[in-house]
């Protein structure tokens, strides 16, 4: 009887350990490796240096109106654009071979994270305006009775803008071409009269041909908003300025105007830069549509609680979608807590706890993605930054366990910021390991093998599309983001990401 019992005790252990094992493996085994499709990525490539605007009527015309479609007036819905599909180079000189094309894209990269580190910065020290001497001296000034002084404020150089929408800008509405920026509070447009305008696809917006155009007072709460503002004695209206980390800048008036968004009812009231001295490493777009969590951001400004995007390859000539909703949004797939920089607003930060390669989860401490008490470090999702960027430590356990699963690929030297590439000429495809970002215990969003390993040139030379950073921060890139519906839910305090989602 003994015996009986015993082995019955054995059997339960068995099946106990068994389907404890089991469980664990399915939670932990997921893919080793995935396939990267070389033929499809480099013919891609090839398109868009082979993409001439001035020969894409298609494209003109479905930007012709003032946006795509609105699914009701809760709703707006805007077409997103790669930069490189827009009429904009036909006033700058389009690179000749996707080399230099690359780099172009790398060096406005590098100018975009030097501002956004730049801010975050300031805003830890608590440096305050007047600690820094003015950053613009343009001819706007020589009229200005009180000349703005400040420290660098964030956004993205134009230069560094990547994704393009159409906005009504007026009444009657001004169709024009903006930058998507998750990583600025203000929205403004060049002005007429111009001090010093650069060039733009559009014709420049000029507020004498808006009957909903109002500049706003000193004293208004908008301009007391402003992290940089100054006051026009002669007038008592305010003026604004907007600087980013590569010197470029943005001086004018501080308006109220009307927006429109789509085919849907105009938005009155927004506060609006109006640019009269505009310098700097501009494109051809008309301005700046700020997507930041500031007050004065568009989404705080429409009382939007939740806005998604989602960005088409920058190679693509497909378009892609941004959503605002004056709801909480669909469900996502994968979720994360959006967290709050209490020294600065603008970012949008993400409780980031790790990343697998693989298929295996990296010893990375938590510490490594987490925001301190001052407001140094974290990870934030931005749409303006290209590549992802990782603390040193964090960059190279990924870096070196990726290189640990394609010792069978052919390596090749480094490109730019890229110390991990590889000579992929003559092949249609190749498995590469698996990379995933973990956020939390059962949130993994799984990376296409194309949002991490990327061309660099047309001879099938492809880098690992990750690169570290000299402090804290960690910033999540656009082209890992590629694909995926990325939705900010500001009423709950989640981030969401729905892969496959446009």
């Amino acid at each position: 009887m003994a015996e009986k019992h015993l082995s019955c005790s054995l059997l339960f252990l068995f099946l106990t350990f068994s389907s404890l094992f089991l469980s664990a493996w399915s939670r932990k085994i997921s893919p080793k490796t995935t396939t990267l499709d070389i033929s499809a990525s480099l013919s891609q490539a090839q398109s868009a240096l082979s993409y001439d605007p001035a020969t894409a009527p298609a494209l003109h015309q479905s930007l012709a109106g003032i946006g795509s479609t609105t699914t009701g007036t809760d709703r707006f819905t805007l077409d997103l654009h790669s930069r490189d599909f827009l009429p904009f180079s036909t006033h700058h000189r389009r690179p000749n071979d996707y080399q230099s094309l690359t780099l172009s894209r790398l060096n406005r990269d590098a100018m975009r994270v030097l501002a956004i580190t730049s801010r975050i910065s300031l805003a830890v020290d608590g440096v305050k305006r007047s600690d820094l001497k003015p950053m613009a001296q343009g001819k706007l000034f020589s009229t200005m009775e009180e000349a703005i002084e400040g420290p660098i404020v964030s956004g993205t150089s134009q230069g560094s803008g990547e994704y393009f929408s159409r906005i009504g800008i007026g009444s009657p509405a001004k169709s024009l071409y903006m930058v998507l920026d998750t990583g600025s509070d203000v929205t403004w447009v060049q002005c007429e009269p111009c001090a010093d305008c650069y060039q733009q696809s559009d014709p420049v917006f000029d507020p004498s041909q808006s009957s909903s155009y109002t500049t706003l007072s000193c004293d208004s709460p908008k301009c007391h908003s402003l992290d940089v503002s100054a006051c026009r004695n002669s007038t008592s209206s305010c003026l604004y300025q907007v600087s980013y980390g590569d010197g470029s800048y943005t001086v004018g008036d501080f308006a109220s105007e009307t927006v429109t968004l789509g085919n849907s009812q105009p938005v009155p009231s927004v506060a609006v830069g109006c640019g009269h001295d505009n310098e700097g490493l501009f494109v051809g777009a008309a301005g700046l549509l700020a997507m930041g969590g500031g007050p004065l951001s568009f989404p705080s400004q429409v009382s939007a609680k939740s806005f998604s995007y989602c960005l088409v390859d920058r190679d693509s000539q497909s378009a892609s979608t941004l959503e605002l909703s004056s709801d909480g949004g669909e469900a996502a797939d994968v979720t994360a807590p959006l967290l709050k920089n209490q020294k600065l607003q603008t970012f949008y930060y993400v409780g980031m706890s790790g990343i697998s390669v693989g298929g295996e989860l990296l010893s990375i401490p938590e510490s490594s993605f987490a925001m301190d008490e001052s407001g140094s470090g974290g990870v934030i999702v931005d749409s303006g930054t290209a590549v992802t960027r990782l603390q040193t430590a964090a960059y190279n356990a990924l870096r070196d366990a990726f290189v640990a699963g394609t010792r069978s690929l052919p390596q090749a030297d480094g490109f730019s910021l890229f110390d991990t590439c590889y000579d992929l000429s003559g092949r249609t495809s190749v498995e590469v390991p698996t990379v995933a970002l973990h956020f939390g215990r059962e949130s993994e969003l799984k990376l296409p093998a194309k949002n991490y390993l990327i061309p660099v040139d047309s001879a099938g030379t492809y880098c690992l599309a990750f690169a570290p950073t000299s402090g804290p921060l960690s910033i999540i890139g656009n082209v890992q983001q590629q694909g995926t519906r990325v939705s900010f839910d500001v009423s709950r305090s989640v981030v969401g990401f729905s892969p496959n989602k446009c």
